[in-house]
């Protein structure tokens, strides 16, 4: 069998899809005032993505760990000229005179209050992935966008890699014929959990931290960048991680939402440890073609460890493999080749950024790459699959309705009571 060359027969344009990125610097004439909410890691990677880019002053920060903030604010100091003002509570920060638009980077069970008060006062946001933790708030979410008309960016950035692009264009050529399964995955291990109760830090004010979530007695494994393998904090690995390949498989088969879910799972190595799965597997029916999650927290992962993070496109020609900075394809029958083709990825995210920054400079939100709405079908898919695994149920969902329908015991699971003075939007 004589052998294809797969990539060669896509469209012309590869060598301008890997070339590198020139970001489009603002005006200086007129730079636009951004808040910070939640000073932490990620949230300083989309800030300071945002003055790398140009025409954004970061004016006001706010975050419930004093170490955070004071880190945090001198760092902005350097790389701006000036120092932002400074605050422990976000809504104080949304008073803040002249304020235009904010980037919100606190854990998932915050999102939901601060984005829906953002819209309040009219401000244009970028929320990181996902919307939010449970669906109910995520449809609130995207009813207050609608109702302000505000401009909206949710951090799915690998919507802007180039191997997945080109995947996409790959796939709707034929390249690989018609796709019947797809297979996600990203195996890792999370290492040592240190789930000793204990103080919290004395720079950070735990009480604020867990907000409208439960408050859990403190440790080290649930807090500050490790919360996400905790179930009422980051509700696990498919929802934090897993979403990314959710959501690109979304975009590349121009598709919506599953209309059944089944999960299983457990938690096997790091029982005690951690509160979510390190073991699943999700099966999602969306129409085009049947989706499978799967994650191993433990183990060797995949056998072949260069696939242990990426998306498998199963078609009748040949199998396509996407991670960010490359594509696999394995034709098919006995003589066929891998092909490969590599791709740079660094600059995902400051590309999202200056997405999200160009729409707000032409005030034009149909130049936004990840809408609320959008957002929310992404991010409602990895959490009716949670709820699957949690009532150990199949779990149908009418979209048309955004409802669950014949299974109580998983529609209790779309909204969770609030704690204390909070409500629920």
């Amino acid at each position: 069998m004589e052998r294809r060359n797969f990539i060669k027969r896509a469209s012309i344009g590869s060598a301008a899809l890997v070339s590198s990125y020139n970001l489009q610097a603002f005006s200086a004439e007129k730079k636009l005032k951004v808040g910070l909410i939640g000073a932490g890691w990620y949230g300083m990677v989309d800030a300071k993505a945002s003055l790398k880019i140009g025409g954004v002053e970061l004016v006001a920060i706010c975050d419930v760990d004093s170490d955070h903030l004071t880190t945090s604010a001198d760092e902005l100091a350097k790389i701006q000229g000036f120092r932002p003002q400074t605050y422990k509570n976000y809504q104080e920060l949304l008073d803040f005179k002249g304020l235009e638009a904010v980037i919100i980077g606190t854990p998932p069970h915050w999102h939901a209050l601060q984005f829906i008060a953002a819209c309040e006062k009219g401000l244009d946001i970028y929320c990181e992935k996902p919307l939010a933790y449970d669906i109910q708030e995520g449809l609130a979410m995207v009813h207050a966008a609608r109702k302000a008309g505000n401009i909206v960016q949710i951090g799915f950035q690998r919507r802007q890699s180039e191997s997945f692009k080109k995947a996409k264009e790959l796939i709707a050529n034929g390249t690989i014929g018609n796709v019947h399964q797809i297979t996600a995955q990203i195996h890792y291990s999370p290492g040592p959990q240190d789930n000793t109760i204990q103080a919290p830090p004395a720079s950070l004010d735990w009480e604020e931290w867990c907000g409208p979530a439960p408050k859990l007695e403190y440790r080290p494994n649930i807090g500050h960048k490790a919360w996400r393998l905790e179930k009422e904090y980051g509700n696990g690995h498919l929802t934090d991680w897993g979403i990314h390949h959710i959501d690109i498989i979304r975009q590349i088969m121009g598709e919506t939402m599953p209309a059944e879910f089944y999960t299983q799972g457990g938690i096997f190595e790091y029982k005690n440890k951690i509160t979510t799965p390190d073991t699943l597997t999700a099966n999602m029916a969306f129409k085009k073609a049947p989706v499978v999650w799967q994650h191993r927290l433990w183990g060797t992962g995949d056998p072949t460890k260069a696939f242990n993070n990426g998306i498998f496109f199963h078609g009748e020609k040949a199998t396509l493999f996407a991670e960010d900075s490359k594509i696999v394809i394995f034709p098919a029958g006995k003589d066929g080749k891998k092909e490969e083709l590599s791709f740079q990825s660094e600059l995902m995210q400051d590309k999202h950024v200056e997405n999200f920054l160009n729409a707000v400079k032409n005030k034009d939100k149909g130049m936004i790459n990840c809408t609320p709405e959008d957002a929310f079908q992404s991010t409602a898919t990895v959490q009716l699959a949670m709820i699957s695994y949690y009532t150990g149920s199949l779990v149908k969902w009418d979209q048309s309705i955004n409802a669950i329908v014949n299974n109580m015991q998983a529609s209790k699971l779309l909204r969770r009571e609030y704690r204390g003075k909070y409500k629920h939007p």
